[in-house]
């Protein structure tokens, strides 16, 4: 999902960020309008659209309800107008004569784009891949709605689960789940420690000119 994210979010941000065209702004403040709703608030149109989905032809298609796609199609409703945004502004920083340069030796767009500004805007795309990373690590709404079967728990429904488990309904299982949050915890942690130099440069772009 977070790879998805990021692939549709910097075309997208390119197209935001390098050209011009009616309607953009737009655009822009529709995404940003997206980030803000809250995702109760969509959750039962989900629920009816993915548990009604199904398409018979060639090709048969199962429901989308309690699979991975489900929650992979849901997730991307609230990371990929928060990538667009985050990496719209990053491309908006970058020096125009880099891509007239490029033009001039005779460039495509697209070769702009994979060859020129994706590098530069490495450190952008690391910190958006990680918090977005983290939210659909850490989210649970959506992941206890679509999900049924104990295969294809999330990391926090699994958690959950551990309470029904322990045989009394009246004795917590603390231990255990305390042990499981600090397991699933730490590749946030590691990746984090690995990427922090480019996190930190993500973060501070842009803050100063000159």
């Amino acid at each position: 999902m977070t790879l998805l994210s990021l692939a549709i979010g910097s075309l997208s941000a390119y197209a935001l960020g390098r050209f011009r065209f009616r309607g953009k702004s737009f655009v822009l403040y529709l995404m940003l309008s997206m980030t803000i709703f809250p995702q109760i608030a969509i959750l039962g149109a989900l629920y009816t659209m993915f548990s009604g989905f199904h398409i018979v032809g060639p090709i048969d298609f199962p429901k989308l309800y309690d699979t991975p796609w489900a929650l992979v199609f849901s997730y991307m409703i609230f990371t990929l107008p928060f990538t667009i945004w985050v990496l719209t502004s990053f491309m908006r920083a970058l020096p125009g004569d880099l891509e007239e340069a490029a033009y001039v030796d005779g460039a495509t767009p697209l070769q702009v784009f994979w060859k020129v500004l994706l590098p530069l805007i490495a450190p952008g795309l690391v910190t958006t891949g990680l918090l977005a990373f983290i939210s659909a690590w850490n989210e649970y709404l959506y992941a206890v709605s679509f999900l049924q079967s104990p295969s294809h728990y999330t990391v926090p429904v699994a958690i959950v689960s551990f309470t029904g488990s322990s045989g009394n309904a009246f004795q917590f299982p603390w231990g255990t789940v305390m042990a499981a949050t600090i397991v699933v915890t730490l590749p946030l942690i590691v990746a984090t420690l690995v990427l922090q130099r480019r996190i930190l440069a993500g973060l501070t772009a842009g803050a100063v000119k000159g």
